[in-house]
């Protein structure tokens, strides 16, 4: 999944059988822990809110695809290290159609993080890698220095057809990092552990980092927190993220009130970087897709299907891909 855009200031696991136990059991609260924070006047405040941005609705083919990240009022790099973020769906496909749109194309230099919440999605790459991934699960591939990949609907879902929603976030690599090799790694629903929360009315489904003691499945490359959470109308939490950190905090479904302030679905908030505090409600049932990372700082050039520092990186990458460099991009 790309698109076009361009500012200047993105070994192998299958189907995720090798996973431990201890990764698919069920995180138990009683285990849970609150973050330790330095002493300083940031901390104990409620994080503020600079403005609450509207996806953009932004059909692709006959998929229905809200753009979250970027819009024309929140440029690519404000929530630096998160870059795009596309919301598939909600929509029921009828049998015997085609599928999701998306064949082989590259990227190089960041991270895509895709969460299959209804449907499935077959993932394969030029590094031989591929699965099939259905709903609950989620796919986290490392372009890195570059590869080719398709995302593509099942044989089966094609067939029988059926509800489908997905997102797709991109998540940037500092300079460093940026000629990483390429990983990719599928998750079914049972690696990934979950959380009950507030009376077990809210359900927090750890992808990576530390969640009050849950340790989600992936280890990233960089300091990247993900989850996405379902609660049910009436339950509210509190948590507490460093001031320094970048939050992403984005409504798939319901209604929020965060802060004081009201989010709806199809809508993501952008917090300062005063405060540590979220006081979240949810007044209806809903799911939240919530992370947080600290930002890189960098310089970013985005063109297509790669985010580098540099345009001379971007000229690069093109002339990689035309030359073959990402490996065999001939994937059906």
């Amino acid at each position: 999944m790309f698109f076009f855009y361009a500012i200047v200031t993105e070994n192998v696991t299958g189907d995720g059988a090798a996973m431990s136990a201890a990764a698919r059991a069920l995180c138990s609260p009683e285990k849970a822990a609150p973050r330790r924070l330095p002493a300083t006047e940031l901390y104990g405040m409620k994080r503020n809110i600079r403005k609450v941005h509207a996806a953009a609705y932004a059909p692709i083919s006959d998929l229905v695809t809200y753009r979250a990240l970027p819009t024309a009022a929140l440029p690519m790099n404000a929530l630096d290290p998160f870059l795009f973020l596309n919301h598939h769906g909600h929509q029921v496909y009828p049998a015997g159609n085609g599928g999701l749109p998306f064949g082989p194309h590259p990227h190089r230099g960041f991270e895509t993080v895709t969460f299959i919440l209804e449907g499935d999605l077959m993932h394969q790459d030029s590094s031989g890698a591929s699965s099939i991934i259905t709903a609950g699960g989620v796919q986290w591939m490392t372009a890195g220095s570059g590869l080719v990949h398709a995302e593509l609907s099942s044989d089966a879902f094609k067939e029988k057809g059926g509800p489908l929603e997905i997102l797709q976030l991109w998540v940037n690599l500092p300079a460093r990092l940026k000629m990483t090799p390429p990983k990719y790694t599928g998750l079914q629903r049972a690696d990934i552990p979950v959380l009950k929360l507030a009376h077990d009315q809210v359900s927090l489904h750890a992808v990576s980092g530390t969640w009050w003691g849950c340790k989600g499945p992936v280890e990233p490359l960089t300091d990247t927190e993900l989850c996405w959470m379902t609660w049910n109308g009436g339950a509210a939490l509190e948590l507490s993220i460093p001031p320094e950190r970048t939050v992403l905090f984005y409504v798939v479904r319901g209604t929020f009130l965060v802060n004081g302030t009201t989010l709806m679905a199809h809508q993501l908030a952008e917090f300062g970087h005063e405060g540590d505090g979220l006081h979240i409600e949810a007044p209806e049932d809903g799911l939240l897709l919530l992370g947080h990372a600290a930002p890189f700082r960098e310089p970013i050039v985005a063109y297509g299907p790669f985010v580098m520092n540099t345009e001379e990186e971007i000229r690069q990458a093109y002339a990689d891909w035309e030359q073959g460099r990402f490996g065999n991009g001939d994937l059906g």
